[in-house]
Parts: structure tokens; sequence; C-alpha cells
């Protein structure tokens, strides 16, 4: 089903100062995120939003990684953050190990929100769960994303070049982990706050480490990519290969920063986020 036939209501006005086009009108009567699920965690409900964006963490990171980003976004842009179990307000369940298992889980506690037009963000591990839940829609004969934008993670389909690390000795873990430039010395050396993080962090990479790729058509959505100039982990060549995974429009651009440039380049990504959302909404 396209996305054209699928959703209405939308009319743009181009800003003559500026040459750019912002959305200004949306069908009115969609739900809006007013009943709680335990995958989201939605500090603002943007009653006139005519898109949501539903954004997925790194390995070891909580939906309040993208806090920010729910006012930061254009008005018409509700902004989903994604609670993986393991971890913030849902600690207490286990973190899940496999990205199949996860996916399908995690489908049946989204799929109500899907009543309006939607675009996928994830970084890194959460590029990979995005990634795999608009294949599980496809195969389910369901409408696609409107987009997906991905960040800081190799394409899909190149074969592992990372060593494997999730099932290494603690101390070997940990001095690993610091490699990727994301979690501070403080946390590792706090041994009671590393006790509670490292078995959501294994978990998270057993999860990316033991994915397997199944070659699949290319998905009908728009794929945008982003990555740090600085990141040893992955390169540029790794990015673009994710070009394959569309037959719609695609696109790269690079941040400064390593692995990490989702944070330390913040502002720019999210200012890069909501142009391709726009984007995307006025293709449609």
């Amino acid at each position: 089903m396209g996305l054209r036939n699928r959703w209405t209501g939308f009319r743009s006005h181009s800003d003559q100062s500026s040459g750019r086009s912002t959305v200004l009108f949306a069908i009115t009567d969609m739900k809006t995120l007013s009943r709680p699920s335990p995958w989201l965690r939605t500090t603002a409900v943007k009653r006139s939003a005519v898109v949501r964006l539903f954004c997925f963490p790194h390995a070891g990171g909580d939906a309040t990684t993208y806090s920010s980003w729910v006012e930061e976004m254009p008005g018409y842009v509700e902004t989903c953050l994604v609670q993986l179990p393991g971890r913030g307000s849902r600690i207490q369940e286990p973190a899940y190990r496999n990205l199949e298992l996860l996916v399908a889980a995690m489908h049946e506690g989204l799929k109500e929100y899907l009543d309006k037009p939607w675009v996928l963000f994830g970084h890194s591990m959460g590029a990979l769960i995005a990634f795999e839940w608009a294949r599980l829609l496809r195969r389910l004969n369901l409408p696609h994303p409107a987009g997906l934008i991905v960040s800081g993670k190799r394409a899909p389909q190149l074969p592992q070049r990372s060593r494997i690390i999730y099932d290494l000795p603690d101390a070997e873990f940990a001095t690993e982990l610091q490699k990727y430039n994301g979690t501070p010395q403080s946390v590792l050396e706090d041994r009671e706050l590393w006790s509670i993080l490292m078995p959501i962090i294994r978990a998270d990479f057993e999860l990316v480490q033991t994915y397997a790729y199944r070659p699949a058509p290319p998905l009908e959505c728009s794929i945008d990519v982003f990555g740090g100039l600085q990141d040893d982990h992955v390169s540029k060549e790794d990015l673009f290969a994710w070009k394959t995974q569309t037959t719609d429009s695609f696109s790269l651009r690079m941040f400064p920063g390593d692995h990490f440039f989702v944070d330390s380049s913040r502002k720019q990504l999210t200012a890069a986020t909501a142009a391709c959302v726009e984007r995307i909404l006025q293709r449609m």
C-alpha cells in the first residue's frame, strides 16, 4: 500500500525569504499518544502533529537519550522515545538478546501507534532495530514507514568486522567498551552502578553481534544516513552501503565527532533529522 494512497490532508507553504516549505495542515481526527505504552516514553503530546518520529537507542542506552529531541523537533513532529526492556522504567524486565524476538515483541506494543505517517530514527543498535521493524512490517503486508533515518551503523548486509566482545570476562569487556567512547570512566569505576549497567550492555552487544542478515528486496521508503567523521568503527563506505537497501531516495551526511557524534553534534543532528522529516512529508 503506497503512502500517497493512505495518507492525505497535508499541504505546504513556501517561505519566500528562506525558500523552504513547512507543513501547515493535517488531518486532526487521528489518535494521539494519550494511552500509555511501556514501549514509549513520551514527555509531550503534540495534538497538531502530522507525523510520528520513533527514536531507537544505541546499545546500553534508553529512551532518555533523545529527551531533548521532543522540544527540538518542529511542532508537526511527535517524537516517540522507544523504551526497550531492561532499562529505565523497564529495568525490572530482562533485556532481549535476540533482535528478531525484540522486534516482534516491540511491534505488538507499538502497532496501534501507526495510525498516522511515521519515520524511524535509530543510532547504532537502534538503526538495526528500526531497519528490521520496517522489514517486519513489509512481511506482514502492513504500510511501510514514510522514511528511515539511520545513524552510526554499518549497512546490515556487510559482514561482521568488529571483535565479538559480549561474552568476554568482565574486565576485558569493560576495556573493549571504552574503545567506543560511549561509557564515561566514572561509570566504569562505580562498581555498584556498573554492576547494574553491564548486563544490559552485554545483552545489547549480544543482540547486535549475533544478528544474522537475511537477504530481501530493498525497502520502498527513503533512507537517510548519518555518520561521524572521526568514527573508527563505522566508515563512510560502510554507511554508503545502505543505499542498496532502498528503491527510494538516499542521502548520506557526515558530522564532526566519533561514534557518539549523536551527543557531541546533537544540535546539528536534530536539525538534520527535522529537515529529513520535512522533506519526507513534502514528497508524500
